[in-house]
């Protein structure tokens, strides 16, 4: 099958993660649940099985924005991945788990709000509609979450690299080569780092809210006018 070189800044992004052969086709995201300088050893196992068995990446994840922006930066740049195992618990107050697997099914919507995401801020700001897009499209899912064992992850993994399909958890996975499209190439520009704070509004919001406030201003200064008029 077709393997090519991923683009020469891959990856893009740096974070929780460990990189592992370029030309594999599966990356690994563990849910993390904790602080980052407090992650539990089974947390740790996952990590490693899914490197030490040929993931491409293999790391853990807990914000669903900025954590999943880097993903996807990281994920386009490199046509080779094809697969995502999704592990560990769920993150109590983000939903990650959830967020990230309603992300590849869903995708986001006009506000880059990920669809049906239960999680308090599921804004990816600081992508584009063009990187989410490829990333669901060079995508399959695995969800593993919820199960604690190393050797699932790598059975998982190992499933991945087969040349011809094997059944795993109901899934049909084999190699099927580098996705037909470039690498995409986009480091986080940071535009938006707190997306909890921005007041989303659609295009037409938007353009309601500026004629608004010139209709304001227009007033303001007719109001003014009008009473230098009569001094």
């Amino acid at each position: 099958m077709l393997k090519v070189d991923p683009h020469p800044d891959y990856p893009p992004e740096d974070g929780r993660y460990l990189r592992g052969n370029d030309f594999s086709p599966v990356a690994v995201a563990i849910i993390l649940n904790c602080d980052a300088d407090k992650i539990p050893p089974e947390l740790e196992n996952l990590v490693r099985a899914g490197i030490e068995t040929g993931a491409a990446l293999s790391g853990t994840v807990q914000t669903e924005n900025i954590g999943f922006e880097k993903i996807v930066c990281n994920i386009v740049a490199n046509p080779n991945i094809r697969y995502m195992i999704v592990g560990g618990p769920e993150s109590e107050g983000h939903s990650t788990g959830e967020a990230l697997k309603a992300l590849i099914h869903h995708g986001v919507d006009e506000k880059k709000r990920i669809i049906d995401a239960d999680a308090p801020h599921p804004f990816l700001f600081n992508l584009s509609i063009e990187m989410i897009e490829r990333f669901r499209k060079q995508l399959s899912l695995i969800d593993l979450q919820f199960e604690g064992d190393p050797d699932l992850i790598r059975k998982a993994v190992w499933s991945c690299y087969q040349e011809s399909p094997v059944d795993f958890r109901g899934y049909s996975l084999y190699d099927t080569g580098a996705y037909p499209e470039p690498p995409l190439s986009g480091k986080l520009t940071w535009r938006v780092t707190e997306p909890w704070a921005v007041e989303v509004l659609s295009d037409k919001e938007r353009e309601a809210k500026k004629r608004a406030q010139e209709l304001i201003e227009r007033l303001k200064a007719r109001s003014k006018k009008h009473q230098s008029d009569k001094k």
